[in-house]
This record gives C-alpha cells, sequence and structure tokens, in this order.
C-alpha cells in the first residue's frame, strides 16, 4: 500500500498544526508565568504547599545549571534542536506524537526566548521548586513530559520510526 493510503500516515497536516498549537501554548503559558514570577517572587520565595515552593532562580547553564555561562554555544544548540524538531514535527506518524513534538518546541522556544529577550544576561528564569528537586519552569516541564511522551511512543509503535526499507529474510546472505 502506498504511503499516501496507509491512514497512519494520513493527516499529516493537521498533525504539524497541532504541534505548532501545542509549541505556541506552551510558550504562551512559560512567558506568562515567568513575567508573573518576576513581579510576585521580587520580595522573596512562596510556600505553597508542602514542599512545593515558588522560588526565583536564574539558570545560565542548560539543566540541572550543567555549562553555567555557556549562553552563546547553548542557543545554537537549541536553534539547531528547534529546526531538527520542526523537520520531525512535518512527519509525525500519530497525534500523541505530535503532542509530545510540540510539547518540547515549546519549552525551548519558551526557554530561548528567556535568554534572548528577557534582562537576565541570557539566563532562564525558573520559579518551581520542588524538594530536593532543581528549581524549573513551565518550559522545563513540557520539555520534560514531551520527552517522556516521545520515549513511550518510540516504545509502543516502533514501526512508525524505522524507515521503510526493505528488510532482509531470514537466512539471506
Amino acid at each position: 500500500m502506498s504511503k499516501r493510503g496507509d491512514p497512519v500516515l494520513a493527516g499529516r497536516g493537521p498533525r504539524l498544526a497541532a504541534v505548532l498549537a501545542v509549541a505556541a501554548a506552551v510558550v504562551a503559558a512559560d512567558q506568562v508565568t515567568t513575567t508573573l514570577a518576576l513581579e510576585k517572587l521580587a520580595t522573596g520565595p512562596v510556600h505553597v504547599l508542602g514542599p512545593l515552593r515558588l522560588e526565583l532562580a536564574f539558570n545560565s547553564g542548560v539543566a540541572f545549571s550543567i555549562g553555567s555561562g555557556l549562553t552563546a554555544p547553548i542557543v545554537l544548540v537549541v536553534l539547531v534542536l528547534v529546526v531538527l524538531l520542526v523537520q520531525r514535527a512535518r512527519g509525525a506518524p500519530s497525534v500523541g506524537e505530535a503532542v509530545a513534538i510540540g510539547l518540547v518546541l515549546g519549552g525551548a522556544l519558551g526557554n530561548l526566548a528567556d535568554r534572548l529577550f528577557r534582562t537576565e544576561g541570557g539566563a532562564v528564569v525558573d520559579f518551581v521548586r520542588v524538594g530536593f528537586w532543581p528549581t524549573f519552569n513551565v518550559a522545563d516541564a513540557s520539555i520534560v513530559a514531551g520527552g517522556v511522551l516521545l520515549a513511550i511512543s518510540y516504545w509502543r509503535h516502533p514501526r512508525l520510526h524505522h524507515s521503510d526499507a526493505p528488510r532482509r529474510r531470514a537466512g539471506a546472505r
């Protein structure tokens, strides 16, 4: 059956639209909550419930502050990641993967916006603190959730993620 007739591969346009809609929603939520955090938490942290606190932190590195102070190389890597995600989004084989890509893309763009357009010297603004876990923001949470969903998608539907190259017959030399 041709790719056009394959119901799994049909509807790529709406999937790309879903990726972009999810990414836009994540960027909007991240930027609004970051702006509110900068305004409301300037005087100090706020205890919410149990180990959950809202507390400003500025991360000039990547996850867990690795690579602190390397803003320019981080921005370049994120730009490459964004291009790769958009390319992958164009061929998302399922709605679930489209949503997952949208979450990762939106998170990457939200953190990139912090680095490029906020006045914190290229740092990402984090503000959610939960016990021993490093402080994070909406963009970070979206990246993690999207990554988990992508891993689940790859695990549950491996045939959607392999090329259509012919496979060797068992025993063929």
